[in-house]
């Protein structure tokens, strides 16, 4: 059985930002199978890319990271465009990658799967039905939500949502997609929402501005730890989901352990590309920024 078995396409990313502009693989698969690399976890990524862009894997697989692959016809190829405020992005979608199918997982078990969905039709309801049970899931909701209209990322409504839902442990959403989930401005009754319809831990982020978890009735509430200089906020909430999954699957409560996701993912905005950093580096600058926060 692995720890966490993470289900998402890598894609071509092409990141601008005010400072530069970067060609380079992307998505949940690639930033969140990066950042567990890092940790000490037994770990499976199930993906989909066109063979023209293999070399991807090989690179994960050099890292030591045990890849499954779905040979697709094409990569998924997105456009980001960043604002000053990296709060900010656009998006265009260039090509689209095959959906992933439950045969796919039929003989997975793990404790944790994370499903990162990058857009509607990736993961279909049936997938998460032939998963449940086998382990518990986390969803990155992001995808459900995005329908591609003339090569732009548009908001899309997700009629499975509570069909789906109730099979979901941890949900992680930011605050424009708890909004166009649930439908509702008030972030905690979006929260309390989610956790009717079957949500375990409902972990919603707010870049800059930290980020909040609903679970069991309370509301934890963790602020952003931000290092001096923000390069790249591409795949940071890929990054604070692989922190925090990393911690709950060790058996750590959710405070501590989405403090340790903040203090990742902010690390990993200081540098481009995905976190390369180590376990000790992050609680390091943990250690560093909370006693800044308490001077």
């Amino acid at each position: 059985m692995y720890d966490i078995c993470c289900v998402g396409h890598i894609t071509s990313d092409r990141v601008i930002n005010a400072h530069t502009v970067m060609d380079m693989p992307g998505g949940t698969a690639l930033y969140f199978s990066s950042a567990v690399s890092r940790l000490k976890l037994n770990y499976l990524l199930i993906t989909g890319l066109a063979e023209t862009e293999m070399r991807y894997v090989t690179t994960l697989r050099d890292k030591g990271i045990r890849v499954q692959v779905q040979p697709s016809a094409h990569t998924v190829y997105f456009e980001n465009i960043y604002a000053e405020n990296q709060d900010h992005r656009t998006q265009n979608v260039l090509q689209k990658a095959d959906p992933f199918t439950p045969d796919q997982v039929q003989d997975v078990t793990a404790k944790i799967f994370h499903l990162g969905p990058l857009l509607a039709d990736d993961i279909s309801l049936q997938f998460i039905q032939s998963i449940a049970g086998r382990g518990r899931i986390s969803l990155d909701v992001q995808g459900y939500l995005r329908a591609v209209e003339n090569r732009k990322v548009i908001t899309a409504y997700w009629p499975d949502k509570q069909e789906a839902l109730q099979y979901v442990d941890i949900l992680k959403a930011d605050i424009a997609e708890l909004q166009a989930l649930t439908l509702c401005d008030d972030v905690a009754t979006g929260a309390r929402i989610l956790a009717h319809w079957g949500v375990k831990e409902v972990v919603i982020t707010d870049g800059s501005q930290g980020s909040l978890i609903y679970s069991g009735g309370l509301f934890y509430t963790i602020p952003a730890y931000t290092p001096a200089s923000v390069i790249d906020a591409t795949g940071c909430g890929d990054t604070y989901m692989a922190g925090y999954l990393y911690k709950r699957v060790k058996g750590i409560g959710i405070q501590k352990a989405a403090e340790f996701a903040a203090a990742m993912s902010g690390l990993k905005t200081a540098t481009p590309g995905p976190f390369t950093g180590t376990e000790e580096e992050v609680n390091l600058f943990l250690s560093t920024q909370k006693w800044l926060m308490n001077k």
